[in-house]
């Protein structure tokens, strides 16, 4: 089987709303320090015209499975796309910092639901043999998402635009939003949505645009998987037999964003300027984290399977400590701030390896198909929880001194890597159904 234009181009539109995600997730670095100093913002004002944006993408990705499921994902991605033009437009043409928090409210409901929906999309669309790296290059596209936006905060400072500068920083996103909206026209639903709306006609002929070698019988895999789920719909997710893998979602979410990794994403310039260096420096190494950020990722994904989700984890529990001891360190001491660009790249290296690549393939692994869609919903939901409390909290705690975040952050990994070695089973190579024996699950 090989893979076809129609496949391909359906991968690729689904994947770009990973990519806006990344993108509208980091693009605020690089315009905080204006926006404090136009709006006159407080720590707690700064951390909220952050945090508001999560506080959208948690209600967006509580919300999306349930929406996507009654009208597509094709076309719920459709009014994702226009949530993240209208963000970005509003972001930019903001009159006040109220309507700056409505802009990034919604732009927040748009990150949310792509984060749902856009995987799901993409599983649903193409074949078993190509599913796991299909679905793989919206994680890809997170990170080039990231990296695009730090590259477009670092050429628009070059043209010096003054007070309008981080209009234009937060504005632009509204460009490839366009794009993602007008190429979701030229996609189909997926099967699977197809057949749970008992169109099955349709499913068959959308199975056969996409190559399959045998649609008939896929389509029957995809009734019965179907037939199966309904029957399992009333099975209630928080029962005692399901503590464990409940535990485990939970606990990977927490430590994902205990990690500090989006504070730093988000407030990246700041910590630069807190450290000594000149906004345009900032700009540059912010780049250059952005790039690490995406090899590290690349480099995790061909890894994964051989040396396993707990290892991974582990390396990086140790990997990441490390580097966030030595950022706190420089700014206990005040000194060897020409470490702190290295410090920050192998702390993104570290993480990118482990939490970035392990979080989503862990979670869709610990539990049953009877509650797996819920587990994922609880998983993610304690991420972007977590986030959001982060974001909001990080300015007010950096206030006092700019190394008590990371002193914090360093201890969460530390207590994160003796969770990992005592609690986390390995899950490579083990099928779902021998996990499940391994949790207690009957």
């Amino acid at each position: 089987m090989k893979m076809n234009r129609y496949l391909l181009k359906g991968t690729a539109v689904g994947a770009l709303g990973g990519l806006l995600f990344g993108f509208d997730t980091a693009v605020i670095a690089g315009a905080t320090h204006q926006l404090t100093e136009v709006y006159s913002l407080t720590p707690s004002q700064l951390g909220l015209t952050v945090a508001i944006a999560l506080v959208g993408t948690v209600i967006g990705a509580m919300s999306a499975g349930a929406i996507g499921q009654k009208f597509g994902g094709r076309d719920t991605l459709r009014v994702m796309a226009v949530l993240y033009v209208i963000s970005a437009l509003g972001s930019g043409f903001a009159w006040s910092w109220y309507a700056l928090l409505a802009a990034r409210f919604i732009g927040g409901l748009g990150i949310g639901g792509s984060s749902v929906l856009g995987p799901v999309y993409i599983a649903e669309l193409a074949p078993a043999k190509w599913r796991g790296r299909l679905v793989g290059m919206f994680q890809v596209n997170i990170v080039i998402g990231i990296l695009l936006a730090y590259f477009s905060n670092f050429v628009i400072a070059q043209l010096h635009l003054g007070a309008t500068q981080w209009r234009w920083q937060l504005g632009i996103a509204a460009l490839p939003a366009v794009l993602f909206l007008i190429m979701l026209f030229g996609i189909p639903r997926s099967s699977r949505w197809l057949v749970t709306q008992d169109r099955v006609d349709e499913a068959r002929l959308v199975l056969e645009l996409m190559g399959s070698p045998n649609s008939e019988a896929e389509l029957k895999e995809i009734v019965d998987s179907i037939h199966l789920e309904r029957a399992h719909k009333s099975e209630p997710l928080f029962s005692w037999k399901y503590r464990k893998p409940i535990f485990l979602a939970a606990s990977i979410g927490m430590f994902n964003q205990l990690s500090g990794i989006n504070a730093i994403l988000y407030y990246l310039n700041d910590i630069f300027a807190a450290a000594g260096f000149s906004r345009m420096s900032g700009d540059l190494q912010a780049v250059a984290i952005g790039a690490m950020n995406l090899v590290a990722t690349l480099i995790a994904m061909t890894v994964i399977d051989r040396l396993g989700r707990r290892t991974l984890l582990l390396v990086g529990s140790v990997g990441t400590a490390i580097c966030l001891a030595g950022v706190s360190a420089v700014f206990f001491t005040n000194s060897h701030h020409e470490l702190l660009v290295w410090l920050l790249v192998g702390f993104i290296a570290f993480f990118a390896f482990s939490q970035g690549a392990v979080i989503w393939v862990y979670i869709s692994e610990v539990f049953p198909t009877k509650v797996r869609s819920k587990g994922q919903s609880l998983g993610s939901s304690s991420h972007w929880i977590m986030n959001a409390a982060i974001a909001y909290t990080f300015p007010l705690l950096a206030k006092s001194s700019g190394a008590y975040p990371f002193v914090f952050f360093s201890a969460m990994m530390v207590l994160q890597f003796f969770v990992v070695l005592f609690a986390y089973p390995e899950t490579k190579g083990v099928t779902l159904e021998q996990l499940q024996h391994q949790l207690g699950i009957e």
